[in-house]
C-alpha cells in the first residue's frame, strides 16, 4: 500500500501515484491510502489499485488509525510504502500490526532552504526498514541524521511516462503559439515565482508575444497572492496567465515552447521530465537534481538561483532561436526516456521490495 497524505498535484503525489500505477499486477495486489484528503490526482488512480480515504483532520487522530490497521489487516497487506510526511502514519501503524514493514520515500525538495526536524523523523524512521531517497542529498541525511544504516538507503530517481496527448484536440490556452513559456511548480517560496515573474519584464521587453503560463496549485496561499500582486506591480497581467491546477498538463507542454524552473531549492523535480518528455527547451536554476538531469548543461540552460536577469536572458535567446530550441528539446527528450524511463525505476523499486520482504535478497 503506497501511502500519501493528499492527491493534490505535485511531484511527490505524481510519484506516488505513477509507482502505484506502474507495479506488475502479477505477485503484487496494490492499495493507496489518503490520510488527509483525495485532489486532482484522484482521477489518475488506476482502476486496479485499491483506495482507502482516511480524511484525518488532526496531525494524529486515532479513528484514522484504526481505520488504517482495519484496513491492513483486512487485506493481508505487508508493506507500506509511505510518501514525505506519510512516514509517521505509517510508523503508527507499524506498531500495531505485527510484521508490518515500512518504506519511506524522500522527496523533499526543500532541502536546500528548510531545515527539518531530526530528531522526529528519527524516530519514526527506526520503524522503516529502508528509506528510498530521490537524490543523493537526501540520502546522506538519511545515514547521517537518521542513522539508517547505509545498505538500507537507496537513491533512485523520479521517471515519467510516456504522454498520451490527441494532438488534434490541444486546449485553448492565453498567448500565441511559438511565443509560450510553461513552469509547472506549485506557489510556494521554495518555486521561488518572484524572481521569474522580475524575469518576465526583460522577456516581454525583448519579445512582446511572449507568454507565461504557470500551471500549478496555490501551495502557499500568501505566498501565492504575493505573485499575483508582483504580476500587477510589474504590469504583466496580460503576459502571464496562472492556470492553477490542471489534469492536461502533457498537453498544455505540447501548446509551448519552453519549460522553466526558477527554483531556489529542488529535490528531483518531476517538471523537467515532463518537458523533456514533451520535447520543450528547458531553462532551469543550478539547483538540486537539475543540473545532472539537465546534463549539465548539454541538454538544457542552466543559471543560477535568484538571478533574474540571467534566468530572463536564457528565456529570451531560447524564443529567439528555434533551431536551438529544438536541438535542446531533442536532446532532453532522448535523455529523458533513456535515464528515467518507468520500467528502469520500478524494476529498482521491485528490487528494494524484494530486499526488505526477503531479507536475503540483494538489490540491484
Amino acid at each position: 500500500m503506497h501511502v500519501l497524505d493528499t492527491l493534490d498535484p505535485g511531484g511527490l503525489e505524481r510519484v506516488g501515484v505513477a509507482i502505484a500505477n506502474a507495479l506488475p499486477r502479477e505477485g503484487y495486489r496494490v492499495f493507496l491510502c489518503t490520510t488527509r484528503r483525495d485532489g486532482a490526482l484522484a482521477s489518475l488512480v488506476a482502476s486496479h489499485v485499491g483506495r482507502l480515504r482516511l480524511g484525518r483532520r488532526g496531525r494524529f487522530e486515532i479513528k484514522a488509525v484504526l481505520r488504517l490497521t482495519a484496513h491492513i489487516r483486512q487485506h493481508e497487506i505487508a508493506l507500506l510504502h509511505a510518501h514525505g510526511t506519510a512516514l509517521f502514519m505509517a510508523a503508527i501503524a507499524s506498531l500495531l500490526v505485527p510484521g508490518l514493514k515500512v518504506i519511506w520515500h524522500d522527496h523533499f525538495g526543500s532541502h536546500g532552504t528548510e531545515r527539518r526536524s531530526g530528531s522526529l523523523y528519527r524516530m519514526a524512521a527506526r520503524r522503516a526498514c529502508g528509506v528510498i531517497a530521490v537524490t543523493e542529498d537526501l540520502a546522506e541525511w538519511s545515514r547521517r541524521s537518521l542513522h539508517v544504516p547505509p545498505e538500507r538507503v537507496w537513491c533512485v530517481p523520479n521517471f515519467a511516462s510516456e504522454p498520451r496527448v490527441d494532438a488534434s484536440r490541444l486546449p485553448d490556452l492565453p498567448g500565441v503559439a511559438g511565443f509560450r513559456i510553461a513552469c509547472v511548480a506549485n506557489l510556494r517560496p521554495q518555486k521561488d515565482h518572484r524572481s521569474l515573474v522580475v524575469a518576465m519584464r526583460d522577456v516581454v521587453t525583448a519579445v512582446p508575444k511572449a507568454h507565461l503560463l504557470l500551471l500549478g496549485n496555490a501551495g502557499d496561499t500568501g505566498f501565492a497572492k504575493s505573485i499575483e500582486e508582483e504580476i500587477e506591480r510589474n504590469g504583466l497581467s496580460s503576459s502571464i496567465s496562472w492556470l492553477g491546477s490542471r489534469d492536461d498538463v502533457p498537453s498544455v507542454l505540447k501548446s509551448c515552447e519552453i519549460g522553466v524552473l526558477s527554483s531556489a531549492s529542488e529535490g528531483f523535480p518531476l517538471a523537467l521530465l515532463e518537458y523533456g518528455m514533451a520535447g520543450l527547451a528547458v531553462v532551469a536554476t543550478r539547483v538540486g537534481k537539475c543540473e545532472e538531469v539537465l546534463d549539465n548543461g548539454s541538454a538544457g540552460v542552466l543559471v543560477p538561483p535568484f538571478a533574474p536577469q540571467a534566468l530572463g536572458g536564457a528565456i529570451v535567446s531560447l524564443l529567439q532561436s528555434p533551431e536551438r530550441r529544438r536541438e535542446l528539446g531533442g536532446r532532453l527528450g532522448k535523455l529523458v526516456r533513456e535515464n528515467y524511463s518507468a520500467d528502469r525505476t520500478i524494476s529498482q523499486i521491485l528490487a528494494i521490495y524484494g530486499a526488505v520482504l526477503r531479507p536475503g535478497d540483494q538489490t540491484k
